[in-house]
């Protein structure tokens, strides 16, 4: 169950963006360097939470947790700050062991290429490695992947013991006692152990979230191919699944107030705003976070709450993207559809308002710009300019993002949180500290 936590990147300042990418990446080099690159593929937003969470807890400076990587394909060939250290190492070994669960799940129900018998020969062995090397990567920082493996095992005999119309919380209780494990293991990494119960039950409703909304996006599915399911087994609709769902983040952010934190902004985001986004995502958003977003929101389209007195970004969050170029003593350009001072020059000769169009490369150096661009993923993964017109444009990756619709920005999630959820609503007293643009509540 991976994906449950998908923070688009207009939902996050340019200092989170940073962090959450330091994570994503760290994650990943520590799967590599610990146990080879096909383990690489058991990268997954969820399980950097774990390196988020031992950070956050951390009095150590940013130096010491950050190391400078060589230039990737997805990252455009550029370097980065990357996460590193142990909480990196234990997000490596809790996700590494999660896949190969998941992975044996799809061979023990034949599902699609699983089916074929070399598939799965294969796939066994690959599990058994990555059983063993997560075992080991685990036991170098203190934590034993046998909670995970055991409650994997339990999962299976629960689902065939289950009665008829039995609580869905006893099929959701594996997962929850492993991904609480995992997430008491970091309080004990950044020295904290006062933090261990806290994060015990944050985790331990985050196992549940993940569980339910995973069993509530694939029922459907399940039923037209035959599947297990669990809110079907236990006859549990969904507007129950929902309820529970709902409980289970208001309860991670009821613990997570209880957590001694050195920065909370990233920890708060992923598991007190993206948890409910999540939610929404698979059921709806409630009436009242509809009513919030909807009068927080300009009718302009602005950016709102987060206009130029709290120090948004009008270019968005990419911190690869640059401002538009514009010549000095140049007048700043003209908003769209705004009639022509009479004083500005017009006809032909003249640049239009709004700053001068970029000159155009000719074919051949066109071709040999994006031909290195191609080869460095830059047309892929980055903002970059056109290799023809020079304009400035967007990967194709970046306009894949989901749930874009109503985003916004930094700011215009602040001034949601102000709004909304200080009246009472999705998180009281959260203090906007999730936000990170400089607003006050």
């Amino acid at each position: 169950m991976f994906g449950i936590i998908r923070p688009c990147r207009h939902r996050l300042s340019e200092r989170l963006q940073a962090s959450w990418m330091a994570h994503l990446c760290g994650l990943c080099l520590a799967l590599r360097d610990d146990h080879g690159q096909l383990a690489r593929t058991a990268t997954n937003y969820d399980g950097l939470i774990i390196s988020v969470l031992v950070e956050a807890q951390s009095a150590k400076d940013d130096a010491s947790w950050r190391r400078t990587a060589g230039p990737c394909p997805l990252r455009g060939m550029r370097t980065a700050s990357v996460a590193k250290g142990e909480g990196a190492r234990l997000a490596a070994a809790v996700s590494l062991a999660l896949a190969s669960v998941k992975i044996r799940d799809h061979v023990e129900d034949r599902d699609g290429v699983f089916a074929r018998r070399p598939v799965a020969a294969g796939a066994r062995a690959v599990t058994r490695r990555w059983d063993r090397k997560s075992a080991g990567g685990a036991s170098a920082v203190g934590f034993d992947t046998a909670v995970l493996l055991d409650a994997a095992s339990r999962q299976g005999a629960l689902e065939r013991a289950l009665p008829p119309g039995g609580s869905v919380l006893l099929v959701t209780e594996p997962t929850e006692s492993a991904t609480s494990a995992a997430f008491a293991h970091t309080a004990v990494l950044a020295g904290r152990p006062g933090n261990a119960e806290s994060l015990a039950e944050a985790g331990r409703l985050f196992g549940r979230l993940a569980h339910l909304l995973d069993a509530a996006e694939d029922q459907a599915e399940d039923a037209a191919s035959g599947a297990w399911n669990p809110l079907t087994a236990t006859g549990t609709d969904r507007a129950e699944a929902e309820r529970l769902c709902r409980d289970a983040v208001h309860g991670i952010r009821l613990a997570l107030r209880e957590v001694e934190l050195t920065d909370r902004a990233l920890v708060h985001t992923l598991l007190a705003h993206e948890t409910e986004r999540a939610v929404e995502r698979v059921f709806g958003p409630t009436a009242h976070t509809a009513t919030c977003r909807t009068r927080t929101a300009p009718a302009d389209g602005s950016a709102g709450h987060g206009g130029a007195g709290h120090g948004s970004d009008p270019h968005g969050s990419d911190p690869y993207r640059s401002a538009p170029r514009q010549d000095p003593g140049q007048a700043p350009p003209a908003r769209p559809g705004a009639p022509i001072p009479p004083w500005v020059p017009q006809g032909p000769g003249f640049t239009p308002p709004g700053g001068r169009p970029p000159h155009r490369r000719n074919l051949l150096a066109g071709c040999a710009v994006w031909a290195l661009m191609a080869c460095t993923c830059q047309l892929m993964c980055c903002s970059h300019d056109d290799p023809f017109s020079r304009e400035r444009k967007e990967g194709w990756c970046a306009r894949q993002d989901v749930d874009c619709g109503d985003c916004g920005d930094c700011c215009s999630n602040c001034g949601d949180c102000c709004n909304c959820c200080g009246d009472g609503g999705c998180c009281d007293g959260c203090g906007c500290d999730g936000c990170d643009c400089g607003c006050d509540c």
